[in-house]
């Protein structure tokens, strides 16, 4: 009947593989170690943007051989994403989320590197204390109270008035307070965290505003080159060129392919 016709066409929730050629590029997982990749839980973070916590461990830390030791490990609760322990394998950790291994004592920052992968970002645990979340919204909720809203996904109520869309917060992981804010304006430092420039870390020069289009935002990097991205792709990271986290080796400076060749003539000849 064209009722059974129907619903055998139609899918059923949403999916729950992921072919290892769809899996985001940034994973740097190969072709050949079989057919699937891990398909991110849903989470704060979104699926594209995200790296499970199975890569984290398995691939960059090498902590494990394969999927059943990722998970053993899980299983103990050593791993505490943003200071709450995580034991699903396919946890989607983000952009500034602290990863805390209390076993070995290690703090690890999500972030990119200027070629626009996550990087293993090492941190002290005073600078796991706290992160950086970007601001999306601003409103009124329930009985009049204030709150924001954050690119991972938080809700705090009763902000600073002065706080506004595309400012940055600090926030305290352990009691999910504000204790400071960063104003998005020129001459503060922004990373992006989309498009061809992600992971590049500069100065904001210019602000280009476009009514019914996205705002342009052109921004300097510390060797001086000057590129430009939309307003959402951009995270301030702190005020004048001083950012409220450590960046990751390189600071956010994308070299050529020649700069790179050179670099590593150069690294070659002094070993």
């Amino acid at each position: 009947s064209l009722s059974s016709a129907v619903t055998a066409i139609m899918a059923r929730g949403p999916k729950k593989h992921l072919k290892r050629l769809a899996a985001p590029r940034h994973w740097m997982l190969d072709k050949l170690s079989g057919v699937w990749a891990p398909k991110p839980s849903a989470g704060p973070h979104k699926s594209r943007e995200c790296m499970p916590l199975i890569i984290f461990l398995r691939n960059r830390l090498k902590y494990a051989l394969n999927g059943k030791e990722v998970v053993s490990i899980l299983m103990q609760r050593l791993v505490k994403v943003d200071g709450k322990v995580r034991t699903d394998k396919t946890y989607p950790t983000g952009f500034m989320d602290v990863i805390t291994i209390d076993k070995t004592g290690e703090n690890f920052r999500m972030l990119y590197d200027a070629k626009g992968r996550f990087t293993i970002h090492r941190i002290t645990a005073e600078e796991a204390a706290y992160k950086l979340c970007k601001v999306k919204t601003v409103a009124v909720g329930a009985r009049k109270v204030p709150y924001i809203t954050t690119h991972d996904g938080r809700t705090v109520r009763y902000p600073d008035p002065l706080i506004k869309p595309n400012d940055s917060v600090k926030l305290d992981i352990k009691t999910n307070k504000v204790v400071d804010f960063v104003k998005f304006d020129v001459g503060n430092l922004v990373t992006v965290i989309g498009g061809r420039n992600m992971g590049r870390v500069g100065v904001i020069t210019h602000r280009e505003r476009h009514q019914g289009s996205f705002d342009i935002v052109h921004v300097k990097d510390a060797i001086g080159q000057t590129f430009a991205t939309r307003l959402g792709n951009v995270f301030v990271l702190g005020r004048g060129n001083q950012a409220l986290v450590s960046l990751p080796r390189g600071k956010g400076v994308k070299l050529s392919i020649a700069e790179e060749r050179d670099r590593a003539r150069a690294k070659a000849s002094k070993q």
